[in-house]
């Protein structure tokens, strides 16, 4: 196939059709370095044949809405490239039927092949949050759900050693395998690692915090997200804290993020649940002082800083 003037609306269904009985398909289209600075859809002509531009992003954000990955591009006749998506794998935790349900992200689960901060677009915005929480201020953290450890190792080299090491650091999950693996990751003495279910945190009586993080925890089920985060803004913060929230925006499969949260009894990107709680979040804090900031793409992060501090 060969994409020269066909306008978007044509090419999504016939690859939509064509994808329906092929596991990958190939297409040539206008390299797109040469659609530098040209908005997608707009025509350029070379050599007297006319060809309709669009961005490397615009094919890789193609392949996604199909459910495929985008190869590497390759040259085909000038001015053409070849792109092949290729249907990503039906692979993923989320389906996973594990009877010991505190170990789903367990250090032995699929879910523990997973590192977060190595994709771009979650580091970036969790680092942004960590700076607009003034981390460099904060004496005390707390963290649920903390699985490895990743969100502490990123402070960790965010911050002098000495500023580090002054800090008071703990982190929560229910899992006994994933907070053993972080002990063994983190040997320094001012952090500490619990299993612990988060429905009965009043029972490890920790007291009060400068910063609380939670990515993606407080959405799990069994977990009822707005009674909890009212207590825990109440009974764990300080009153000069901040909290960083991660609201999951996004699905794992064939060991790719696919953008786009999914719902139950749902077959697409449905974000309902996920805009009320960071809705209700949002609307929450501000009234209990907060100056709150939302970011993100995959993963939408909720920072909040008490005004004043």
């Amino acid at each position: 196939m060969r994409f020269t003037t066909q306008t978007m609306q044509e090419i999504l269904p016939l690859l939509e059709e064509k994808l329906q009985n092929e596991k990958s398909l190939s297409f040539d289209v206008l390299d797109p370095d040469l659609c530098k600075g040209i908005y997608a859809g707009e025509k350029r002509e070379i050599d007297g044949d006319v060809y309709c531009c669009r961005s490397l992003r615009t094919w890789m954000e193609l392949a996604e809405l199909l459910g495929c990955v985008m190869r590497v591009p390759q040259r085909s006749q000038a001015p053409l490239v070849r792109l092949t998506f290729e249907k990503i794998i039906d692979d993923s935790f989320h389906t996973d039927d594990i009877m010991q349900q505190d170990e789903k992200y367990g250090s032995n689960s699929r879910f523990a092949r997973i590192h977060k901060m190595e994709e771009a677009a979650f580091y970036y915005y969790y680092r942004q949050a960590l700076w607009h929480a003034l981390l460099e201020k904060r004496h005390s953290i707390l963290d649920l759900g903390i699985n490895r450890g990743d969100e502490f190792n990123v402070i960790r080299h965010l911050l002098p050693p000495e500023t580090f090491d002054r800090m008071k650091l703990v982190g929560i999950d229910h899992s006994l395998s994933v907070t053993e693996r972080a002990k063994s990751l983190f040997p320094e003495k001012n952090v500490t690692f619990i299993k612990h279910d988060i429905n009965t945190l009043d029972t490890l009586k920790l007291g009060r915090f400068d910063l609380l993080i939670s990515i993606g925890t407080l959405q799990s089920p069994g977990i009822s997200f707005k009674p909890l985060l009212m207590h825990l803004v109440q009974h764990y913060l300080n009153s000069d804290s901040a909290l960083i929230l991660g609201f999951p925006n996004a699905r794992w499969r064939g060991g790719e993020m696919i953008y786009g949260a999914k719902a139950a009894h749902y077959n697409f990107s449905e974000m309902g649940v996920v805009l009320e709680d960071l809705l209700f979040a949002k609307r929450y804090l501000q009234q209990k002082k907060y100056r709150v900031m939302i970011t993100g793409k995959q993963y939408l992060f909720l920072t909040a800083v008490r005004i004043g501090l």
